[in-house]
């Protein structure tokens, strides 16, 4: 028996010595390779010995024969030690029986003349990965390459264009298919039976498509494209094999940028799949939230190349928005039933420029997350902006100027307002949640054919108003504070609270000017001071923006009432509490749960912590303390 030395071998591990079976496994094929070994196979296509196995074990299965020959060792005294070993064993990802490794023969294609210009491709700039990260796992591989084997033993794929001649042996390649031997004229031809490998086929895939080998005007319009959107997990299969195609075929990359998005996992991290039977069918997300609110759930809060976990909780977030939008869209087209779009409106109000310039800002936004791929980011904006600030604020200042409290020319002036910008929303929504845009888009005064057509919004600086956003920013938080005292104080909704409002010079007048605006949307009747020569008793108290907000409670509510529901409250939340630190306090807990459970006790700890702060807070006030 050959003895060979080779630096596969690890002399820290057993004994440092290796049996090499080349025919059997791919890194002791490679030390045959080195050393000119015979490769010798000893596994037939059905698992059995073969004749090179030996006439004791020819015919065996292999897991029987291997159980044999360790009989045999011990019977013959050779077996000097058993011992278990953990290493990876392939398995058959269908039926899980293990893989032997075997020689055959099989097509390849040589990597190193095509790997070189993938490789400057990327270094040089003409591709590139988003995020950067995957560009690193692209060149370590296509730097470390080795000769692709393209033929497989299936039923389904392209067939190997090559055809045998049973006559002379001459093996021929051909695009079309042939009918005699090119060398000594046979007919008696045989094609290839095995197919090309999926991977193979799909590199093709950008060219292929569009007419090529023939130079057609769809080649010449869409090749090359601009993005690849694709997974990490394909990325050497399919990215990898397109581009060396490409600049092999076309002599152009097929893609400008590469995106590389992560996988939808299930709530608690893990990969979907069949044996788990956490899968999730899309269409029955469809058919119960609607496809628009399945395609936003998966953009927001999803950052590029990294996982996310589908929660049921954000699928009904994302169709309460779409809700939001179809109700924000069917108020404003109810109103917009007397509009002409030729007439002329009359001046803008401050909430009007705010909202303008408000819209101008989602364009810009919306426009760098899309080209710098952060998709979810630019949901985000587009999900505050439509919600926080057109549905919720706008909309509601915008009513009484269309329930004709005001002029004509007023009420003008909302509807091209509410028009023009329910119009530009939806078109930067549209590549988010295509349908219900479309159907809103179709109802719009003076709208084109489709909104897939419409031109994407460009954002005019001329529009933006710094000065409205900031006088809007001042009259929200304080409309915001007294909303807060309100709900706190359990104030019914429909009674109105007398406010005092201490306002310095520079604030007052913009309070002032505006007063229906915080009147309106908190329900209260506003007063404003300089100064406050005596302080109300039994009021509820905030600061905002530098401006003091007093709400009297007498007569308001029950005061004692409140004060003994606070108190009650207060109860529960130091009893909660008081759980929570136990818990942190635990030594045994400390050192047995998980990370994240005492990351969330931590967290609810801090919650509670500041509930206590409050509510302790409010009842001083109540007890005018």
């Amino acid at each position: 028996m050959p003895v060979i030395t080779d630096e596969y071998v690890d002399p820290s591990f057993g004994t440092g010595v290796v049996k090499i079976t080349p025919a059997h496994d791919p890194n002791d094929f490679e030390v045959g390779r080195r050393h000119n070994l015979p490769q010798v196979a000893v596994i037939d296509k059905e698992g059995k010995m073969n004749e090179e196995a030996g006439p004791r074990y020819q015919g065996l299965d292999r897991y029987e024969c291997r159980k044999k020959i360790v009989r045999d060792l011990a019977a013959g005294g050779y077996l000097v030690k058993t011992e278990d070993h953990s290493h990876a064993v392939g398995h058959c990802y269908r039926c899980s029986t293990v893989i032997e490794p075997m020689l055959s023969r099989q097509w390849f294609v040589r990597m190193k003349p095509l790997a070189r210009p993938a490789i400057d491709a990327v270094k040089e700039g003409r591709i590139r990965f988003i995020p950067e990260r995957f560009t690193k796992i692209y060149l370590n591989w296509m730097e470390n390459i080795r000769d692709w084997c393209i033929s497989r033993q299936l039923w389904w794929g392209h067939r190997i264009p090559v055809w045998y001649c049973q006559d002379c042996e001459e093996m021929i390649a051909s695009k079309e298919p042939v009918a005699r031997c090119t060398r000594c004229g046979g007919a008696a031809l045989e094609q290839d039976p095995d197919v090309l490998d999926t991977w193979f086929s799909s590199a093709l895939w950008p060219f292929s498509t569009l007419g090529w080998p023939e130079k057609t005007l769809d080649l010449a319009y869409y090749y090359p494209t601009t993005v690849m959107v694709t997974g990490r997990d394909i990325i050497f299969f399919w990215v990898a094999r397109m581009i060396f195609s490409g600049l092999a075929f076309m002599n152009e990359a097929p893609f400008r940028d590469v995106f590389i998005h992560g996988l939808v996992m299930d709530a608690l991290g893990r990969k979907m799949s069949k044996s788990l039977g956490n899968g999730v069918d899309p269409i029955d997300v469809i058919e119960s939230h609607g496809a628009d609110s399945l395609r936003f759930m998966l953009v927001t809060g999803n950052t590029p190349g990294n996982d996310l976990r589908f929660h049921f909780e954000r699928l009904d977030g994302a169709r309460n928005f779409a809700n939001k939008l179809w109700n924000a869209s069917r108020f404003t087209l109810m109103n917009l039933e007397d509009y002409d779009p030729d007439g002329k409106p009359g001046p803008l109000n401050l909430a009007d420029r705010w909202i303008i310039s408000r819209y101008q800002s989602a364009i810009k936004e919306t426009t760098r997350f899309l080209e710098a791929y952060e998709l979810g980011e630019a949901a985000r904006v587009l999900y505050e902006f439509t919600w926080s600030e057109f549905c919720d604020w706008y909309i509601e200042l915008a009513k009484p100027r269309l329930y004709g409290k005001t002029s004509a020319a007023d009420r003008h002036t909302a509807q091209s307002v509410l028009s023009s910008v329910l119009k530009g929303t939806l078109e930067l929504l549209h590549p988010f949640m295509p349908f219900i845009t479309e159907e809103i888009w179709q109802h719009l005064p003076a709208h084109g054919i489709t909104i897939m057509r419409a031109p994407w919004p460009e954002a005019r600086a001329d529009l933006v108003d710094t000065a409205a956003e900031q006088e809007m920013d001042i009259l929200m938080e304080v409309t915001r504070a007294i909303r807060h005292i309100r709900g706190e104080m359990n104030v019914p909704p429909g009674r109105r609270a007398e406010v005092l409002l201490i306002a310095p010079d520079n604030t007052r007048p913009i309070i002032e000017k505006n007063m229906e605006y915080i009147q309106l949307l908190s329900n209260a009747a506003i007063k404003t001071h300089a100064v406050l020569e005596k302080m109300p008793e039994q009021a509820a108290h905030a600061v905002t923006k530098g401006v003091e907000i007093f709400v009297p409670l007498k007569g308001l509510i029950d005061v004692d009432k409140e004060a003994a529901r606070q108190e009650k409250e207060l109860l529960h939340v130091e009893k909660d509490l008081a759980r929570v630190r136990g818990k942190l306090g635990n030594a045994g807990f400390l050192g047995k749960a998980p990370a994240e459970v005492i990351e969330k006790e931590r967290a609810k700890e801090e919650e509670l912590s500041g509930k206590q702060s409050a509510i302790k807070e409010r009842l001083s006030m109540l007890k005018g303390k």
